[in-house]
């Protein structure tokens, strides 16, 4: 491994973020141009834009056979979308849970972790397991289309025609010119970060679902976070917040499901995952409802806890790989001390949720 085996994973990420930037641009201009509203490309360009570096990069490991770099790339930017961005992003301003997240959208993120931690049971995802996941993503995809035209000029409407209107207007070839840069880009980057990634876990001894996990998850994610902390910091704390939980389910649906029907084989799925880092995504997802339940509003406190959980999640992967002396005794107190408070502010967040929203029926 030499120092250009980490410029090419620097260089990876950097074609990835400015890749998806360059897809969305052309294609959104493009819509603009053929008549398409706003919120349809608000829903479909724009939220898919935000999952392609995952998407690029999940399906490159799948077609070359690094089943785990991929799994671990969308399970690791599931965790860190809502432990370390919605944690930051509350940190820097308390954010507004807009009521459609807890009726359709954490329930629809909830039921999709569970049905890939079904799936994988068996230890791979089969070509149809990801023919039902990616046609999950056309079905949610359309519905979000249809619940928008329902409901008019919504606030989620209201803020993508500000934004795409300050678009300029450019020729069909310039918007055509922009999206096959971005794919060019989009597939240089994944190439050069799974390469890069397999060559460092390899040489490091670590595992690819480790690396996947984390460097290459949180790569993938920037756009989300540029995008969640940028909206905080405008006063848009309920678009950051849809943000996430929209990113987090194309990643299952979308990003697992075509990853799973290019690879030449089904996707194989280890032990450790299987075991530890898929429950742990599904544990936090279902933890977003009684916590975006009480008041529809994360505040500071409730995203340290989610920032101090991506920390300590974090902590014991290196621990766990290096065979730390330090693992015992910090396992030990999460299990024992962390994990049981935080059980009981779940339920408090919840029961209190329940009295508000009994108070308001009445």
């Amino acid at each position: 491994m030499t120092v250009f085996t980490f410029l090419f994973l620097i260089g990876g990420l950097v074609l990835l973020v400015l890749g998806a930037d360059a897809l969305v641009k052309g294609a959104s201009r493009l819509a603009l141009a053929l008549g398409i509203s706003p919120i349809i490309i608000g829903l479909t360009v724009v939220s898919y834009g935000t999952s392609a570096p995952e998407l690029a990069v999940s399906t490159q490991a799948a077609w070359v056979g690094q089943a785990d770099l991929g799994v671990g790339n969308v399970v690791g930017s599931n965790i860190f979308n809502i432990l370390f961005i919605l944690g930051l992003s509350s940190i820097i301003v308390p954010l507004v849970v807009h009521t459609q997240l807890i009726r359709i959208d954490v329930p629809v993120m909830i039921s999709t972790a569970i049905l890939f931690f079904l799936f994988v049971l068996d230890g791979q995802l089969a070509k149809w397991e990801a023919g039902i996941l990616a046609l999950g993503a056309i079905l949610y995809t359309w519905f979000q289309i249809h619940l928008s035209r329902k409901e008019k000029k919504s606030a989620l409407e209201q803020e993508f025609e500000a934004e795409l209107s300050q678009e300029p207007r450019t020729g069909t070839a310039i918007n055509i010119g922009w999206i096959l840069l971005g794919l060019v880009m989009l597939v240089l980057g994944s190439n050069w970060l799974v390469d890069s990634a397999i060559t460092i876990a390899r040489t490091l001894g670590v595992s690819e679902l480790i690396i996947g996990l984390t460097i290459v998850a949180i790569g993938t994610s920037l756009p989300e976070v540029a995008t969640s902390v940028a909206a905080a910091l405008k006063g848009e704390r309920d678009i950051a917040v849809g943000n996430v939980v929209g990113s987090n389910i194309f990643n299952i649906l979308t990003v697992l499901g075509i990853a799973g029907l290019v690879s030449p084989q089904p996707i194989n799925v280890s032990n450790a995952a299987i075991a530890f880092d898929i429950p742990v995504m599904l544990a936090i997802s279902v933890a977003c409802f009684p916590i975006f339940f009480k008041g529809l509003e994360i505040t500071r406190f409730r995203g340290a806890l989610f920032f101090f959980y991506y920390i300590a999640y974090t902590l014991y992967l290196v621990l766990a790989h290096t065979k730390h002396d330090a693992l015992s005794t910090f396992s030990t107190a999460m299990w024992y001390f962390v994990l049981p408070f935080t059980v009981l502010t779940l339920i408090w967040y919840f029961i209190g949720g329940i009295k508000e929203w009994r108070a308001e029926a009445s």
